[in-house]
């Protein structure tokens, strides 16, 4: 959670922010302080027609990036500096997906429809895709219905928002509260992405993305390790070893 100074200090930095993002284009992604329903939250948006967001998983080696600071190194030697950056999905032990994954038209990690325990597991969950100049949120099974091949995508769980309703398993005085991130895309396509900055229940987490933003459909990336990063407001969390990251840069 951050402390009232810290706050006071990054403010006037968020409000002010505009992502440049990979080759040359410029988004007016607004990274903003975001107040809903009396929780913190900071939220950046994106248009993906203006904006080529990207997944990250391994390096050049086929190692982890682990973390933004390694990512960030690693463009740095092709000559972009990343701009934003958030940990995108649950993983393993090793830092692999655990579930769908496809990461420039390679797929690395094939659609997980398996029953288990935990948030992935709690169903239904979903899949956050990238494909040129859209992007979107689909439950699983539809998205394996509808046949789509995108660039990049990646599977987590559970969904937060399903065609305009919060998951049906979320209760408004459900008793887990934790820093929870997601994603979501509005009716008008903006990708949202947002971090809690104090712990929040699933049911208010999805309260955001569905009521504060618009968003027919959105999903939970993950929990107490997640992480933001951008060059205006710095890093906040994602400090322990990360797996699937999505993450935009310019050209240097």
């Amino acid at each position: 959670m951050l402390h009232a100074i810290e706050r006071l200090r990054w403010l006037p930095f968020a409000l002010a922010c505009v992502l440049i993002v990979s080759l040359g284009t410029v988004a007016q992604a607004a990274c903003a302080p975001t107040i809903h329903d009396g929780s913190a939250y900071t939220v950046c948006e994106f248009e993906p027609d203006a904006a080529e967001l990207e997944l990250f998983n391994l390096d050049g080696q086929g190692q982890p990036f682990a973390t933004f600071a390694n990512l960030s190194s690693a463009l740095a030697q092709e000559g972009k500096q990343l701009t934003f950056a958030m940990n995108a999905g649950m993983f393993d032990d090793n830092l692999r997906p655990i579930g769908l994954y496809v990461e420039d038209g390679q797929l690395a990690k094939k659609l997980n429809r398996r029953n288990g325990k935990g948030n992935f597991h709690l169903k239904p969950n979903g899949v956050f895709w990238i494909d040129g100049d859209k992007a979107g949120v689909a439950e699983t099974d539809t998205f394996a219905k509808s046949g789509r091949k995108p660039k990049f995508a990646t599977q987590s769980g559970p969904m937060l928002v399903i065609d305009g309703n919060i998951h049906p398993k979320f209760s408004v005085d459900g008793p887990s509260r934790k820093i929870r991130n997601g994603v979501g895309v509005t009716k008008d396509g903006r990708v949202v992405f947002a971090i809690s900055e104090n712990v929040v229940s699933f049911h208010a987490f999805a309260s955001l993305f569905r009521d504060g933003f618009n968003c027919d459909n959105a999903l939970f990336l993950d929990g107490s390790v997640s992480g933001i990063y951008s060059t205006e407001i710095g890093q906040r969390g994602g400090f322990l070893p990360l797996g699937p990251m999505v993450g935009a840069y310019k050209i240097q």
